[in-house]
């Protein structure tokens, strides 16, 4: 048997060991099961929270489009460090209303600050569908790393029902402790790979980093600068604010709170996790040196660009290694992403939908039936192909972001925002998007005269910008009438 098949299945026989193991000593209600029963501290927190931000899309995406598109890419490593700057003060005051309130699910927050079981319902029916693109991206790496990496001997598909299978079993089992504790292994692992693959790629094929990006820029110099047209300095800016703005809506990402101890922990894990970008910067070196030594990849082949320069460069034992870890490292946001979206089918759709009676424990039974058919449902898109990792991870980022307005006006005192403002503005939001994904519609046909920097902008920030101005027009309106009836009342 191919020494790198065996290195890959044993890798995912240890990451079900650990996931199931994590479940000894513990009694689980829905809290312990969905946030760890908040009990994380400052290290674990960071682990998890590190393992659902390096996901495929950090371990395939990252070195694929800067193989196929250059320096468009580095957005990827700028956009968190942004983020991490608002979460320093935005997550301890999210922690603090969770704990307070024993919020469990990522629509809780939203249904609690509002007051709405409906608003509770429309932010996980518009999470559900965001994870969807999420989870493909992670099932579809799992498939391909798999497959590349075993030589073929597997397919994706088969690779993807395995994988699937692999995390339904021991989330419904242990739940978020699963991931956490694969989390460790994980990151310690793609620390030490990252760095040695961006180190070691660039001094064997062209003898130093200087050399290669000279030899680059005599054969494809348009890789090493921002283009005029497409995904130019106006999109890079404007995806970068779009991306940074949501990073925490990530439903996973946002739960991932909860289960801090304190909020101190909060704060230490986003003064640490601006490091762990740098581990993008060794696999944009990655990209860059493959693309003089791996051709013919093209279109959403390019996320192969990794996997294919190493499967030419190392013997099989290392290929497999390398596998395991891309392995793990979609195990863990994957999982994370199944956990989520199952508690908010069942305590926001299910439960404030169809069954407000229903007990936790009610509900913790339905989450985990829903944890298997969501993963289904994915699977069934994933083996229907589709876009790239970038591609899909910036929809479901524009998707999300529409939860901004939302998100902003639940930090005030007395939030401005309405129930009725927050449906108003998601709709907008929602049309845009669907305009520009599904009819083609961007701003340079709407505007065709305009200038290439306008145009350029990213579509999700057009369709925030139409949410907010919705969102705080009807707000305003809602406030106006309310206190012009409050005077008509007093007068009379």
């Amino acid at each position: 048997m191919n020494p790198a098949l065996v290195i890959i299945v044993l890798f995912a026989l240890f990451a079900l060991a650990v996931g199931l193991y994590a479940r000894r000593g513990k009694t689980f209600s829905l809290e312990q099961w969905a946030v760890g029963g908040r009990g994380f501290g400052s290290l674990l927190t960071f682990l998890l929270m590190a393992g659902e931000a390096f996901s495929t899309f950090s371990f395939l995406g990252a070195s694929g489009w800067t193989y196929s598109k250059g320096v468009p890419a580095f957005y990827i490593l700028s956009y968190g460090c942004l983020a991490y700057v608002f979460g320093y003060w935005m997550l301890p005051l999210i922690w603090r209303y969770a704990k307070e309130r024993g919020l469990v699910s990522f629509a809780d927050y939203f249904a609690s600050k509002y007051d709405s079981r409906a608003i509770g319902v429309l932010v996980s029916v518009v999470a559900v569908f965001a994870m969807v693109s999420l989870l493909i991206i992670q099932l579809r790496g799992l498939g391909i790393i798999v497959s590349e990496m075993s030589y073929g001997l597997i397919s994706q598909e088969t690779a993807i029902w395995i994988s699937a299978t692999l995390m339904v079993l021991y989330m419904s089992v242990s739940g978020i402790h699963g991931s956490a504790s694969i989390a460790i292994f994980k990151d310690v692992l793609i620390l030490g790979l990252a760095i040695f693959l961006g180190t070691y790629l660039p001094l064997h094929y062209f003898g130093g980093f200087g050399e290669m990006f000279a030899r680059i820029d005599a054969v494809h110099p348009e890789l090493l600068r921002m283009p005029e047209h497409g995904f130019n300095l106006s999109w890079y800016n404007s995806t970068l604010l779009l991306t940074s703005l949501g990073y925490y809506l990530y439903p996973h990402g946002f739960t991932a709170v909860y289960v801090a101890r304190d909020a101190s922990a909060l704060r230490k894990n986003t003064m640490l996790m601006p490091i762990y970008q740098v581990l993008i910067a060794f696999l944009f070196l990655v990209g860059f040196a493959a693309v003089l030594t791996v051709h013919g990849l093209e279109g959403a082949q390019t996320d192969l660009a990794l996997l294919r320069l190493v499967k030419q460069t190392f013997p099989s034992w290392f290929v497999g290694i390398v596998g395991g870890a891309g392995l793990l490292t979609a195990l863990v946001p994957g999982s994370l992403i199944m956990l989520n979206a199952s508690t908010m089918i069942a305590r926001n759709i299910y439960r404030e939908g169809f069954a407000p009676q229903a007990s936790d424990r009610q509900v913790g039974r339905v989450a985990r039936i829903a944890l298997p058919l969501f993963t289904l449902v994915v699977v069934y898109f994933v083996l229907r192909g589709g876009s790239n990792f970038v591609a899909l991870a910036i929809f479901s980022s524009s998707l999300l972001t529409q939860l901004v307005p939302m998100l902003a006006s639940s930090f005030l005192k007395r939030p401005f925002g309405t129930r009725e403002a927050a449906f108003g503005g998601i709709f907008a939001g929602a049309i845009v998007l669907a305009l520009a994904n599904w009819r083609g519609m961007t701003l340079a046909t709407v505007f065709p005269a305009a200038p290439i920097a306008f145009t350029s902008i990213n579509t999700g920030l057009v369709a925030l910008f139409a949410n907010a101005v919705v969102f705080i027009a009807i707000s305003a309106a809602q406030r106006a009438l309310r206190a012009r009836i409050a005077t008509s009342v007093e007068s009379a």
